[in-house]
């Protein structure tokens, strides 16, 4: 999973979010350090005439309902990470104490470098939207 900081900097520069069952996100201006699963057991997504909403079924740790989709930050997993790189993907490699993500992007190659391949992935996914943006 991508830091909080990484997927806040990711929603900044233009990331889209468009959720599925399975997306993971957190609420940042609630105090709360839980991170959620969009799952039709639990966390619906409603389109609702105002915009997309996520409903809350049967929670007891704290008291919502429903909660805007720009209320919630989105923390991308790894493979959707990898997945909107695209063909700007090369490859990812071990380098030193963590991963080295080489990529082509229209400007030409970049590398980014992370702890975590999911790190690296947010980076590099960062550094393509700031490019073409």
């Amino acid at each position: 999973m991508i830091s909080r900081d990484l997927a806040s900097r990711l929603r900044d520069a233009g990331l889209v979010w468009k959720p599925a069952s399975g997306d993971q996100f957190t609420v940042p201006d609630r105090d709360l350090d839980d991170v959620f699963v969009l799952s039709d057991m639990t966390v619906e997504l409603h389109d609702l005439p105002d915009g997309p909403v996520l409903g809350f079924n049967g929670t007891t740790e704290w008291a919502l309902d429903d909660l805007a989709q720009e209320e919630a930050l989105w923390l991308p997993r790894e493979d959707q990470l990898r997945t909107l790189l695209g063909g700007t993907f090369q490859r990812l490699e071990r380098h030193r104490d963590g991963y080295r993500l080489l990529l082509h992007l229209p400007d030409g190659p970049a590398e980014t470098t992370a702890a975590s391949p999911a790190e690296a992935y947010g980076e590099g996914l960062l550094l393509l939207i700031q490019r073409t943006h």
